[in-house]
């Protein structure tokens, strides 16, 4: 059993590799933009602040995140990973679990590629369709969360997916 945390800013490829991983392991992938967007759009009378949102959202992603690996499950949760405590909780519940905890950063630090590879998806009402300025997209791109006592996997998403898939394989599997 394993417990893959994906990290990565919008675009960067995490969702397109998160179901890749679900659909060759069985693992349940727990999206983040999924369970946001469903808040949004569920709360019509009242609006919901996008920041209470946000926070309402981690809180359910935890939850299920939890709950699959106490029935056993692998888990993929596809979320950014900005916050430190993401990584704190996330390593927590892969020992709590006796799950093998990976860490799997996407990467692609080219500023029109992720403006249209966001232009070219579907959009759900949690997501944003582009950067504004290279200042953002630079901010974003630095504020990745690692863990100081595991591997890293690192995948530079610039290249085809064919290329980087197989590793990234041998890395939850090993």
């Amino acid at each position: 059993m394993f417990f893959v945390q994906m990290s990565g800013f919008p675009g960067s490829g995490k969702s397109t590799l998160a179901r890749e991983i679900g659909n060759r392991t069985g693992a349940v992938v727990v999206d983040h933009d999924i369970v946001k967007s469903a808040l949004l759009e569920n709360i019509e009378e009242t609006p919901i602040d996008l920041k209470l949102a946000g926070k309402v959202s981690y809180g359910i992603d935890w939850s299920l995140v939890e709950f699959h690996l106490s029935q056993g499950s692998s888990v993929v949760f596809d979320a950014p990973c900005f916050y430190e405590e993401m990584v704190q909780k996330g390593t927590r519940l892969a020992e709590k679990y006796n799950a093998a905890y990976k860490y799997v950063e996407c990467y692609l630090d080219d500023l029109s590629e992720i403006n249209n590879r966001l232009h070219k998806r579907e959009t759900m009402i949690s997501q944003f369709a582009s950067f504004h300025s290279e200042e953002d997209f630079s901010s974003t791109l630095e504020n990745s969360k690692k863990p100081s006592n595991y591997e890293c996997l690192l995948v530079k998403t610039d290249q085809q997916f064919e290329n980087y898939i197989e590793d990234v394989m041998n890395y939850i599997t090993a």
